[in-house]
């Protein structure tokens, strides 16, 4: 599975941004999709997922502002991020999983990330 990010840049604070990533490769069984972010000396963290037959969910930190919605004809996976903070700073990743969650089997691919900048 191989997954292509794009939409990151530079936003002043209160501003929006909409991430896009594409899926190709084998990406039949398929099961959810998500992103997770990274900041400077931080973890990756999640930020909001949506599985298969399964409503979106969000961290509390983006409830309310991020909306993640997913195209299964177009294998896409979008991110729409509004009332941006400055603490939404950090590389965003989208993320394909593929097996059970919370499982060993799971197994999950990973996009090359996209930089996002909220300036103050």
């Amino acid at each position: 599975v191989q997954l292509q990010a794009s939409g990151g840049g530079l936003v002043q604070a209160g501003g929006s941004l909409r991430l896009s990533c594409a899926a190709s490769g084998s990406i039949f069984m398929i099961n959810g999709m998500a992103w997770y972010r990274q900041a400077p000396g931080k973890q990756r963290e999640l930020v909001a997922q949506i599985r298969n037959g399964e409503g979106p969910t969000y961290a509390d930190f983006v409830k309310g502002r991020f909306t993640i919605s997913r195209d299964n004809a177009k294998n896409t996976v979008s991110l729409q991020m509004n009332s941006m903070k400055p603490e939404d700073t950090a590389v965003y990743f989208c993320e394909a999983h593929r097996g059970p969650y919370n499982d060993p089997r799971g197994q999950h691919f990973w996009g090359q990330g996209t930089q996002v900048t909220v300036s103050s």
